[in-house]
Order: structure tokens, then sequence, then C-alpha cells
């Protein structure tokens, strides 16, 4: 079994002043829209269960009210559930008490928000630091740390700059920057990239990545783009009216949606520059052809093996040994986009 950084198990957040005497008809399969119709009370979560792995990034996905920025204020403890666990490294973040939790918050995790939560009347480099210094770290080290990760993020020479000054994407640096310096093993990430536009959000995703291959922070990242959720994440949970309908890893879900509403959100994914060889390839013995990187997505092997002049390649691990065996026709049939009344092809629904 994987090892498991944070575990959520059979969590239920209901709004409203009875939660706890609604509960048991919510556990009972009442409705969100039931639930607000007879009590006045929100739906915000349904029996989730999501387990997060170590140094990876975990993308919890799903449209505005599906319950995703709800679900990852949980983690720490910003909202109290009506029932349920949060365990992180093998402890019940809802037994902590006021101190624990106060240190759990300081050191353990960090988090990065949609609007970049800056304080307007501090510098560039006074925020960055600010998480230092709610740690209690002396203020000359705060002080080379948040250079340090300011220099990191792309921001060398803004140190003096008050969040008025900079760009939305240079505000949401110094908000990683800040995230970043405290050390923290998770880090949370509501929508942190949302607000920007479009050519500045693949700038930060980029940078993300690049931190996180030299980093392996424990990530929890919350977007409704699923671009960017394919893009970013190692697993994927899509949640819809607070329950999750489907997780798992991005090629999981391009090639096996569990239903019409994932379907429909995977149906325009250039499925080509996604799906990878290891995914469509069949395992076994090696075959006359070219050699393909097992993680190499689908766009780049038609490209391999047309110019080969072969049927065939070959699937190779990271040690470069043979796994399996991909054919041109497979390459091209999962590829394809394919059609809304697919249901008889279980690889498309």
């Amino acid at each position: 079994m994987d090892e498991v950084k944070i575990r959520i198990e059979n969590l239920y957040k209901i709004f409203g002043p009875r939660a706890q005497s609604v509960l048991a008809q919510v556990q009972q399969g009442m409705s969100k829209q039931e639930l607000l119709e007879k009590h006045n009370h929100v739906l915000g979560l349904k029996d989730i269960n999501v387990a997060v792995t170590p140094r990876e990034i975990s993308v919890i996905m799903g449209l505005s009210g599906s319950g995703k920025s709800t679900l990852i204020r949980h983690v720490n403890r910003l909202i109290e559930p009506t029932s349920g666990r949060i365990v992180v490294d093998g402890q019940d973040v809802l037994t902590m008490t006021k101190e624990e939790l106060i240190d759990f918050r300081r050191h353990k995790v960090s988090m990065v928000f949609q609007r970049f939560g800056l304080h307007v009347h501090k510098t560039v480099a006074e925020n960055a630091a600010y998480g230092l210094a709610i740690q209690g770290t002396p203020i000359r080290q705060a002080k080379e740390r948040s250079r340090k990760w300011l220099e990191r993020v792309g921001l060398s020479g803004f140190e003096d700059h008050y969040p008025s000054q900079l760009s939305g994407g240079m505000q949401q640096r110094v908000g990683l920057a800040r995230a970043l310096a405290t050390d923290a093993e998770i880090l949370l990430m509501d929508e942190p990239f949302s607000a920007l536009d479009p050519l500045i959000r693949t700038d930060m995703q980029d940078v993300l990545l690049g931190l996180q291959e030299e980093l392996h922070k424990t990530i929890v990242f919350i977007t409704h783009d699923l671009d960017e959720a394919l893009r970013l994440g190692d697993r994927i949970a899509i949640l819809r009216d607070g329950a999750v309908i489907q997780q798992g890893d991005p090629q999981e879900i391009i090639l096996h949606p569990a239903d019409d509403y994932i379907f429909d959100f995977i149906k325009d994914i250039n499925r080509s520059r996604v799906i990878e060889a290891k995914s469509v390839m069949t395992p076994g013995a090696s075959v006359d052809g070219p050699e393909l990187p097992h993680d190499l997505v689908l766009e780049e092997a038609l490209q391999v093996v047309s110019a080969s002049k072969r049927k065939m390649a070959n699937v190779v691990d990271a040690d470069g040994t043979a796994v399996g065996s991909i054919e041109l026709q497979q390459i091209i049939d999962a590829v394809a986009r394919p059609a809304e009344d697919s249901d008889e092809d279980p690889t498309y629904r």
C-alpha cells in the first residue's frame, strides 16, 4: 500500500444551525437540494474519502460550488467538519488542542490563497517573511530566508516594493515565496492561479513544477480548470455537489471517465498531449521497432513510430528495460476523440 501523508475519511460538512440533527439523513442519502428545501441547510461535503501521497501534487477540482475550497480548508481546520476524520502523519487534526493546532499551522502546513492574501502596508520582503515572524524566527534569519525564496521565485530586486506596485503574477510569487520560506512539509493551494491572465498562469505553473521537482513538497492544489489539473496533478479527485465522483491519476481519468459528468469534463481535452505510452501499451515481449520512453505522450510517440516506418514500437521504463509494446494503430485509436454515444466502449466510458 502506498504511503499516505494526509488521509481524509468519511468527511461531512453541513452548513446550518442544526447540522448534527440532519447529519443522519444526509448519510442515508438525502440530496443537497432536498436538504436545502426541507431543512434550509447547505451540504458542503458528503462522505469524502481521499488519500494524499507524500511528495506529490494532489489536485482537487470541480466547478464552482462543488466543495473543493471547503475541503482544503478542513485540512488545517479553518473549517470544522460536521463529521469525519482528517489524519496528517498519523495524527487526527480534529483532536488537536488549541496549542497543537497553532503549532501545526505554523510549522507543518502553509497556505497559498487565490487572492494573494498579502499585507498591503508591508513590503515584498516583509510579506515573504511574515510566516517566519509568526514562527518566532529571529529577524536577521527571517530576512535572509525570505530574500532567498524571493530570488527563487524570480523577484530578486523587488524586496522593497509594495504589493500595489506589482502585477498579479508577481503578487502570487510573493505568496508562494512566503509559503515556501516557512519550510512547511505541506502546501495547501486554493486556486492560486485562477485570478491570473492565461500566459501568467502558465508561467506560474512552470514555476511551481520547477520548484516541486527539487523540493518534493506534499501539495494539495485546488482548481476548476481541467487543463491545469492534468498538467500539475500526480493524482486528481473530481468533486460534484460536495462528493468525490472520481479520483485517480490523469491517465486513468482521461481513459476511463467514471460517468457522463466526468466525460463532459474531458471530452475536449487534447488526448495526444496527455495520454502516455505506458497507458495504452500491451505488456510483454519486445518487438522489432524503435524504443519509446514509458511516459512519452502519444503525440510524440506517433511521430517516432511514423518516422521509423514500422508499425510497432517497444515501450521502455526509466532504466531502459522493455516493459511492453505498442502498435501504431493503438496510438491512433487512443488519441481519436471518443463519440458522445460511446457507451459500449469501456475505454471511453
